[in-house]
């Protein structure tokens, strides 16, 4: 990740903070990041894929939450690369009794109370969704909301 800050540095973006090695970036940008993909690949040699939110749309997607609970790690937002064309007979064949699903626009919100580590749906969560998706905790939410505050 430090590497990764350094790469955009030298490509113009600024006030670049990243958050745990997942790759999480929270960064200022006069200029349109569409080209994030492409400077990773010619660095790195990989091929990701990007997802890139402006704060507006991140902080909609928390205001949006229809989920409450006092651990973090209870609930999951899943950001979609395109509207999800859900399988809704898959969801209900892997989802768990205490597992709740909602979306709202591009942002799936999974509620998993007995956690992820063994969910069918999580494991299953790009096929029943129809696109490509990246999901975090809750916890992991209000770390880059406090950190696109701080920018």
């Amino acid at each position: 990740m430090k590497e990764l800050v350094e790469v955009l540095k030298e490509h113009d973006y600024q006030n670049i903070k990243s958050y745990i090695q997942s790759g999480n970036i929270v960064l200022q940008s006069q200029k349109l990041p569409d080209d994030i993909a492409s400077i990773i690949q010619r660095r790195f040699g990989i091929e990701p894929l990007v997802y890139v939110l402006e704060e507006p749309e991140f902080n909609a997607a928390i205001e949006n939450n229809p989920y409450r609970s006092p651990k973090g790690k209870d609930i999951h937002f899943y950001f979609c690369e395109d509207k999800p064309k859900i399988d809704t007979l898959k969801v209900e064949r892997y989802k768990s009794g205490s597992e709740e699903f909602h979306l709202d626009g591009k942002v799936v919100y999974l509620y998993a109370p007995d956690g992820i580590g063994r969910s069918k749906l999580v494991a299953n969560m790009e096929s029943c969704l129809g696109v490509s998706a990246t999901g975090r905790n809750l916890n992991t939410i209000y770390k880059l909301q406090q950190m696109a505050q701080n920018v």
